[in-house]
């Protein structure tokens, strides 16, 4: 099968994904091997390939938004059936032991393993996902669609949770990339008003498409504050003014695994009961969860295609805010 590995971290300019051919990976007794039809690209795929998070496997394939069809049961695997369509997405396996296992925070399992990360994902023509790991698809969404919501829009839905969003609150988007624009369908299905800071016309074009009530610069601030933010780009000096948009008593959420260095900033932005809150990976309700709203609000994706061949490409399109929306691979 053809596989992008990356076997060494380099800036993504320099193009340091390879294609190789490599022998289709065997299932273990609890996993299934999926087809791969389509991998949506990911900032952290990004993050990955240029070394910003520490490596602990190399070579790897990157890739955790991926979309297929079950070719291959384990021989314990009872839940889905070949020919089913799946999703496979970051969050790999847990050991369902731990305390945070137990207390339903499977996303900060100690020892969780991560696709495209600290296993091979799915810029590749198959990969193997632990069956109770995959995840179901809504119909009536095409395999290129609904790749991106397998992280940009289960992370998104986490981060509005982290948030505490309640149905018609005012909310912040910082940043509109492949996260933010699946993001904002789900708060309009929840009537919220949407504000949007980002740079970039066409992301500001897509915000107004979309049904953004105000859009401007990343460090703009808006007319009225706002109860919730949420900040997708991974830029540390937005968290200062994503604590000057929301009203006291307001929560900001950062939806980033990675993020440059939050600079200091005077308490009076945080005190009167502002909250700030990171995002850590997701778990499976969040991605079960998403799925049935995504499917209640009819979220649709605004992508860009790439062939597997052109995986460097499009992280690079992507590393340059140059996507209207998310960038797919099409196998």
């Amino acid at each position: 099968m053809r596989a992008q590995v990356l076997h060494a971290p380099a800036p993504i300019s320099t193009r340091p994904l390879r294609l190789e051919e490599r022998p289709e990976p065997e299932p273990g007794p609890d996993e299934v091997r999926v087809s791969v039809v389509a991998c949506a690209c990911c900032r952290t795929d990004l993050h990955v390939t240029e070394g910003d998070l520490e490596l602990p496997r190399l070579p790897v394939v990157p890739g955790h938004q991926v979309v297929g069809v079950v070719d291959v049961l384990g021989e314990r695997c009872t839940r889905l059936h070949v020919g089913e369509r799946v999703g496979v997405p970051w969050l790999h396996r847990t050991d369902m032991t731990c305390e945070y296992c137990r207390r339903g925070q499977e996303n900060l399992c100690p020892s969780a393993s991560f696709t495209g990360w600290t296993v091979d994902g799915g810029y590749a023509d198959a990969v193997t996902v632990p069956e109770d790991f995959a995840v179901r698809l809504p119909d009536g969404m095409d395999d290129l669609e609904v790749a991106p919501l397998l992280c940009a829009g289960v992370i998104g839905y986490r981060a509005l949770r982290r948030a505490e969003v309640e149905p018609g609150d005012r909310v912040a988007l910082m940043g509109f990339g492949a996260s933010a624009h699946l993001a904002i369908q789900v708060l309009h299905h929840w009537d919220c008003d949407v504000v949007v800071m980002t740079r970039g016309a066409s992301h500001q074009a897509l915000a107004r498409e979309l049904g953004a009530a105000w859009v401007g610069d990343a460090a703009d601030l808006p007319p009225q504050p706002c109860d919730r933010a949420v900040v997708f780009a991974p830029a540390g000096e937005l968290v200062p003014v994503a604590l000057q948009v929301i009203r006291p008593g307001g929560t900001v959420s950062l939806a980033g695994i990675h993020m440059s260095t939050i600079p200091a900033f005077d308490y009076s932005l945080l005190w009167r009961e502002r909250s700030l809150r990171s995002v850590a990976n997701m778990t499976r309700r969040d991605a079960d969860e998403f799925m049935a709203i995504a499917a209640a609000a009819q979220v649709r994706t605004s992508f860009e295609t790439f062939a597997l061949e052109d995986a460097n490409d499009a992280l690079a399109a992507v590393a340059g805010d140059r996507v209207r929306g998310a960038a797919v691979l099409a196998m």
